[in-house]
């Protein structure tokens, strides 16, 4: 093996990200390899084990199956996590963030009982089996308590661009449309098709005719129903898409327009109007909807090294056996004091 690490010294060399601090050492790839690999996968792991909005571990499994087998080979995969607590910061701008979200709780007895009659594994049970299948794939996994995913992808980004290398997001997350530009496209998972499909610059700009430098701005005044971000239509009627789009094609960016309103008119009467009096509702929304890329997480230089795949069939077939192990014990019909203990 490249690098000269065996495979028990690799499990004592675990690197584990948490509050930013590396707690402990298990695993850390060889960098004599980081200067042929031309991009780093970052994987956003939550979104691949739900099934519409319903938790669905066993969704994970197949996505991931098809990621490694026909996306990507030896590239580079850093597996990225939601922290405990990622959402208090927007929630603290905006209290309505997410909230048609299911707040998700410690796992107890009780849960397990509540949730033994769902067809699948309980994605509170099933996480640290998945965090332990990455670790045996090579995959570090980053998770910070107070950030969200998306943050610790959009800091990571910039990180890896810095080393000259491209970056790969794989998810189904439409706010990673902001990041795309020549050295950064989206892989994202396709339910009705099947299979992953890759979106780059050019497709962007072929579905929308215009720079993924506006889409955030026109999310800002088009609000985030998934996220529970409020549109400027909802307190301007009349200002819809269309209006927003044809501003934005002219001045740029949001906060672009914003100065421009301030000072001259930009468009029709209720659309000046608009501007001027929801000024920093847009503003408010730009902060909720813009990632952030100051997550305290550094970008370990084994994390860009060619990865050792030796282990992902077997891997694969543990994490899929204890799943059904698990789905199989939450079936069954214990009392919430009877429940198993793990």
């Amino acid at each position: 093996m490249r690098g000269g690490a065996s495979i028990n010294e690799k499990k004592k060399n675990k690197i584990n990200i948490k509050c930013g601090i590396r707690l402990e050492s298990q695993y850390q790839r060889p960098t004599a390899l980081v200067s042929e690999r031309r991009r780093v996968f970052l994987l956003d792991v939550y979104p691949l084990c739900y099934n519409g909005d319903q938790p669905r571990p066993s969704a994970f499994i197949e996505w991931i199956r098809m990621l490694f087998s026909r996306v990507t080979n030896k590239d580079p995969i850093i597996a990225v996590m939601d922290g405990e607590r990622g959402n208090e910061y927007r929630r603290r701008l905006l209290p309505t963030y997410k909230a048609n979200r299911k707040r998700f709780v410690p796992l107890t007895s009780a849960s397990r009982w509540s949730s033994s009659k769902n067809k699948d594994v309980d994605l509170r049970e099933a996480l640290p089996y998945i965090e332990a299948f990455f670790w045996e794939c090579n995959v570090p996994v980053v998770k910070i308590e107070y950030a969200e995913a998306d943050d610790v992808v959009a800091t990571l980004v910039d990180q890896v661009l810095q080393r000259g290398l491209k970056t790969v997001i794989a998810s189904p997350d439409k706010d990673f449309k902001q990041l795309i530009s020549e050295n950064v496209q989206l892989v994202m998972p396709m339910p009705e098709f099947g299979r992953w499909s890759f979106y780059s610059l050019k497709h962007y700009i072929a579905q929308y005719d215009s720079d993924p430098s506006a889409d955030l701005s026109l999310r800002c005044m088009v609000g985030d129903e998934s996220d529970c971000v409020p549109s400027l239509q909802q307190v301007a009627p009349g200002f819809g898409r269309k209006t927003a789009i044809k501003l934005l094609k002219k001045h740029g960016s949001l906060e672009n327009l914003l100065n421009a309103a301030a000072v001259r008119t930009v468009g029709k009467p209720y659309a000046q109007d608009a501007l001027i009096k929801y000024g920093d509702f847009l503003r408010r929304n730009l902060q909720v909807l813009s990632l952030r890329r100051d997550v305290a997480v550094n970008l370990e230089e084994g994390w860009c090294c060619a990865r050792d795949t030796c282990h992902d069939i077997v891997a694969l077939s543990k994490l899929e056996g204890k799943l059904k192990e698990l789905r199989q014990l939450q079936t069954k019909k214990v009392s919430p004091g009877e429940a198993l203990q793990y």
